[in-house]
């Protein structure tokens, strides 16, 4: 019985693909540029936009301007971005699973996220105007919106993590990136002091969380279309650093403008502005 034979590292793009993937992607980031809002935080509004209801009462502000996303997702994308970041340090090669007990923390982060976006739901103005005596668990508020986000960033950090490291290397640390409860702890302070910053009203905090957070809408899709790309061209597990695969994660940062453009654009005409979602 022969063995396959194992994959070349870092397979070449021919250069008429490289051209044709910068130009792809400076021609879809221009048009997304010209036709979002003006500003740094508009740009980041315009990402926000494509993934959030940006309701103004569920957001936090800085001074008279609306985070790019709601308070949820705010917590959510940091709490992922946090995760990513903590993972990679721990080991960047890493690519087990974790423990089961640490799934078992993972799977009572994400039903505490699903009940306060129910209760949340069931919150909304219209849905109390056309049914006054519905019932809900408690009063929803920013702060639970922030933390319970937070406790789902880190759910899909803990997911993603192992799961683009192992499409990307082709050396892998069988090592779980969050090896036990301790790690797992000592992660979930580190996101919820990073979240929690947001209540501080400093703007001192304010304007790199709500940047950070928004970029983490960026970087998800990234690793989700980096790992979708390598899966269909067959150039998983092919390189020995990351930036090796900068051309198909350039051509996953393509399609992920693309989504965010389209979802915008779908949105845009939906509701004629780009404000919040008119419930």
């Amino acid at each position: 019985m022969t063995s396959e034979p194992s994959r070349p590292a870092n397979p070449r793009i021919a250069p008429i693909w490289r051209w044709l993937i910068v130009l792809v992607t400076l021609g879809l980031l221009a048009t997304w540029l010209v036709f979002t809002p003006s500003g740094l935080f508009g740009k980041a509004g315009a990402v926000g936009y494509a993934v959030c209801h940006r309701i103004e009462t569920r957001s936090f502000k800085i001074g008279n301007i609306q985070f790019p996303l709601c308070a949820r997702c705010t917590g959510q994308y940091l709490g992922a971005m946090t995760g990513l970041v903590f993972q990679a340090i721990l080991g960047s090669r890493r690519s087990g699973s974790p423990p089961k007990r640490v799934i078992a923390v993972l799977i009572i982060l994400a039903g505490l996220y699903g009940i306060d976006g129910v209760n949340s739901y069931f919150h909304l103005p219209p849905l109390l105007e056309a049914f006054p005596g519905l019932p809900s668990l408690y009063e929803p508020n920013n702060t639970l919106r922030l933390l319970t986000g937070t406790g789902m960033g880190l759910v899909i950090a803990v997911a993603l993590f192992p799961a683009f490291t192992s499409t990307i290397y082709r050396e892998l640390d069988p090592k779980p990136a969050i090896p036990g409860i301790r790690s797992l702890i000592g992660m979930a302070a580190i996101a919820l002091a990073v979240s929690a910053l947001t209540l501080t009203h400093s703007i001192w905090f304010l304007y790199p969380l709500a940047l950070v957070s928004t970029a983490g809408v960026l970087v998800l899709l990234l690793m989700v279309y980096t790992m979708v790309l390598l899966m269909i061209f067959r150039l998983e597990n092919r390189y020995d650093r990351i930036i090796q695969a900068f051309f198909p994660m350039l051509a996953a940062f393509a399609v992920a403008l693309l989504q965010i453009g389209i979802f915008d654009a779908g949105r845009y005409l939906l509701t004629g502005t780009w404000g919040e979602f008119p419930f």
